[in-house]
Order: C-alpha cells, then structure tokens, then sequence
C-alpha cells in the first residue's frame, strides 16, 4: 500500500472542483486515513479556473499549498486542456512516473505531443463523459464531479464506496459552511433534488456507476490500486 496518494483537480469556476476534494478527503477519514483538501483559484465566479488538492495517507500529513508532483491528475473540463484554462500548464505539469490522468470528456483532447510525453512517463490516461454519466444517473450536469469522484475512487482504490457513502451524507445531509462560492454551489445542488434524501441517492448511484465503470478500465490495464 502507497504511504500516499497526491490528487490534482483542474477544473472551471461551478464545477465543484473544492467540493471534490473536500469529499473525497472527507471519505478517506470515514475509511480511517489521514486526508487534507485545499482549494486554490483565483476570482470565485463561473468558468473562472479552479484548482484543489487533495492528499490522502496511512500516516499524518502535515503539508498543504499547491500539489507539484501528483499521482493523479483529474481534469474537470475540456477547456483545462484546449485553452490552457489552468494555474498548472501543461495540465499534466508534474505527473509521477505510473501516475494516472482522468479525464471528464467525450473526445480525445490530447494531442501527439502529449501523448509521447505521457507514455514516457508510463502515465495511464482514461478519458470518459462524467457529464453524461451525471445527467443519465442524477438528471443534472451539476452531479459530474461525483462521477469524477466515483473514477478517481474506482481506479485508485484510495477510498471505499461505504467511506465516500459517509462523506456524502456528512457534506449535503448536515448544515455545512463553506467559503461564498462552493456554499452557492451546494445550494444550487440542493435545490435540484426535492428532498435531501433524493439528493444523496443520485450522488450516490451516480459516485457508483462511476467507480465500476472505471474500475473495470482498471482491470484491462493492469494498475495496481494504491
């Protein structure tokens, strides 16, 4: 088992790119690790970009700030990629050798440049449509980062279902208080879904069709869960 696993988002201003982080951090605790999420962006506002991290361990982390050298980079939106919509450009700027790249997107955005980069490094690329999945499963593009949650968690393994199950429940079935622009965003999520139990049920089935789904491209390539 890897001491620690480094996850980069990259994403757009609404995306939930801070709630993310903050859930999946919330789910290693529920699974008895030690986690820390931060959020770095700049203007809070709608497809301004947005930058979290999260670190997930067996051992206490004490280290915060910005993630230079993750072992998963998650890239939210198309744009991170096609205009450079990022703090980190390259997007995959600091990817670890093994290190693996979740892409939310229903095309090939990389270009032969950045393939032979990333094969150089043995870096696993799995591209698929989180957005489609969310509006298939949830009803709402607004639950897509619960299907980038669900890929990170089924190809890594670095949280269980049942944890990200707790952490779901804990982030939108109790009062919350978060910063302006993610607390705008869990209430627009909230007013989606009539009643909160709802609410957790399509975040939930949508983090689970994510997570098999991905764990089965797991499989074919051969990774080894951290």
């Amino acid at each position: 088992m890897k001491k620690r696993t480094n996850i980069r988002m990259s994403g757009l201003g609404g995306q939930g790119v801070v709630t993310s982080a903050h859930v999946l951090a919330m789910a290693a605790n529920k699974d008895g690790k030690f986690s820390i999420s931060n959020p770095f962006f700049g203007a809070e506002k709608r497809m301004a970009p947005a930058e979290s991290y999260c670190r997930i361990g067996i051992e206490r982390i004490y280290d915060r700030g910005e993630l230079v050298f993750p072992d998963v980079i998650v890239v939210y939106h198309p744009q991170v990629i096609t205009l450079q919509k990022s703090y980190t450009a390259p997007f995959y700027s600091g990817i670890k050798k093994e290190g693996v790249v979740i892409i939310n997107s229903n095309a090939d955005l990389l270009n032969a440049e950045d393939k032979e980069m990333l094969a150089s490094l043995n870096v696993s690329v799995y591209t698929f449509d989180a957005t489609a999945i969310a509006l298939e499963v949830a009803g709402t593009e607004l639950a897509s980062n619960m299907a980038l949650i669900g890929a990170i968690a089924g190809i890594t393994k670095v949280v269980t279902l049942e944890g990200l199950d707790l952490a779901i429940q804990d982030r939108f079935g109790k009062k919350y208080v978060a910063s302006g622009g993610t607390a705008t965003l869990d209430e627009a999520i909230k007013k989606k879904f009539a009643k909160k139990e709802q609410l957790l049920k399509k975040n939930m089935d949508t983090i689970r069709k994510s997570y098999e789904t991905a764990s089965v491209w797991a499989e074919e390539h051969k990774l080894v869960a951290a």
